[in-house]
């Protein structure tokens, strides 16, 4: 039988997603041909001689570009079996279904997809009708090691550059699934529901192999939280580093687990951390508490505070623009990353994250959200919601604009900032309120980042 693997947008990283269920189908005799649309454009051929044609889809972007692609699918290939799989499969169900999508797997998708293959390579076609596999597996799995055979190369995706200018190649894994918080706006909840699954060291470890292999230099772990096994991830970066001494990576972990085991910072810095990504969200401990994101305000200064003693990297994401924020909230914001000294270590599209309430979203059992977050919009795979005031709104398009235009110029992320705050204090109406000063003793080191910044 033969199976076309589609991965969309998967934030300029190889994807793992096709490399773990193309080695299941393979195992399982399936001819699988593999297609990255970031990369690679949607060849005709391998649609047309399809029998299935199953899309990943990890993230809200991926889903979007998808719902055209399938489109043009079921165009080129009516017989072919439609399938999508990955944490926004389930979650859009209806949506997915609409356009024609037969089978819709969640969780961990590897042996669904096996059984699909098997479903599809015995069952007669009126037997076809209906998706026995589960919506959304939580089983634990024994994985195989990925098999990246047709992939485009790592050259092709994003790179690491470094502080003295050089880049790095980067390949990209996972070492768990799902999570065992419930962060009411995470999409991750409404799939796992606080149900957290390890892939096997040793699979993780051959991966990673098989990509130094390739020409990795730096590798970027994928997981929601990198700590949610602590002794997992703290086995598997010291065989990374005994491994493999000059081999780089980056990992993201949430600012509570992070204070909760400050004591391994320093190890993530002598294995070859260079740099950990945190969700702080918000400032404001009021909306971290409507998030329950399980920190405050100053738990995320304590563990700023922490890794800069071990002399590790911290780089924070945010929604910057929800339905809590104001004009002086979102100020107060941009003066905090500022007096933190930490204008460089935040993507300037961070400044620009709007919320994004996906179906399922567990912020909708919230009274304060359910008052303001409209509709499901299957144009935009969201709830809508507009802003109790007109000017935040404005504020939140005009800020993503700017560092869209900005950003394609090749304006550095102190310069984005800076254009930011005139645009911020414009409406706040304090023009002569400064930024903070870099701390004194402290100079405008340049910090590792990767030519993708993180999105969604």
């Amino acid at each position: 039988m033969n199976v076309l693997l589609i991965s969309t947008y998967e934030m300029g990283r190889q994807p793992f997603g096709l490399a773990s269920p193309a080695a299941w189908l393979r195992q399982a005799g399936a001819r699988v041909t593999t297609l990255d649309l970031s990369q690679q454009a949607l060849d005709k051929r391998p649609v047309r001689s399809a029998d299935v044609v199953a899309f990943y889809l990890p993230m809200h972007t991926a889903t979007r570009i998808a719902a055209r692609a399938i489109q043009r699918v079921r165009a080129l290939n009516p017989a072919a079996h439609l399938c999508c799989y990955g944490l926004y499969a389930p979650m859009n169900e209806a949506f997915l279904r609409s356009l024609g999508v037969q089978t819709i797997l969640g969780g961990g998708f590897e042996r669904p997809l096996a059984s699909l293959l098997h479903r599809l390579s015995t069952a007669s076609p009126t037997s076809l009708a209906d998706q026995p596999e589960p919506l959304i597996s939580l089983d634990r799995q024994q994985f195989i090691v990925p098999d990246r055979d047709g992939l485009p190369p790592l050259e092709k995706y994003a790179s690491l550059t470094m502080p003295d200018g050089t880049c790095r190649t980067v390949g990209y894994t996972e070492a768990s699934r799902g999570c065992k918080y419930e962060c009411r706006h995470c999409p991750v909840v409404p799939v796992y529901g606080g149900a957290f699954r390890i892939i096997q060291p040793e699979i993780v470890l051959e991966d990673i192999r098989g990509q130094v292999s390739a020409g990795a230099q730096h590798i970027t772990f994928g997981d929601p939280d990198f700590f949610n096994g602590i002794k997992h991830a703290i086995t598997l970066v010291s065989a990374l580093h005994e491994t493999w001494p000059s081999l780089t990576y980056d990992v993201t972990i949430k600012v509570e687990h992070l204070l909760k085991h400050s004591r391994y910072l320093e190890l993530l810095k002598i294995t070859g951390c260079t740099f950990v990504t945190t969700a702080v969200e918000s400032f404001d401990d009021r909306v971290l508490q409507l998030f329950d994101k399980g920190h405050t305000r100053a738990d995320f200064i304590s563990v700023l505070a922490a890794a800069r003693e071990a002399g590790l990297v911290l780089v924070p994401t945010f929604v910057a623009f929800h339905p809590w924020m104001t004009l002086e909230g979102y100020q107060d914001f941009l003066y905090t990353i500022s007096s933190l000294d930490l204008i460089e270590n935040v993507p300037s599209i961070q400044l620009a994250i709007r919320l994004l309430v996906p179906a399922g979203s567990y912020l909708l059992r919230l009274p304060e959200a359910r008052e303001t977050v409209g509709p499901f919009d299957e144009s935009a795979l969201s709830h809508s919601w507009t802003h109790a005031d007109p000017q935040v709104d404005a504020l939140q398009r005009d800020v993503e604009a700017l560092v869209d235009s900005a950003s394609k110029s090749g304006a550095d992320r102190y310069t984005i900032f800076e254009m930011v705050w005139r645009r911020v204090q414009r409406d706040i109406g304090d023009p002569g309120m400064p930024l903070p000063a870099i701390p004194p003793g402290r100079p405008r080191a340049t910090i590792p980042y990767l030519e993708e910044p993180w999105y969604c």
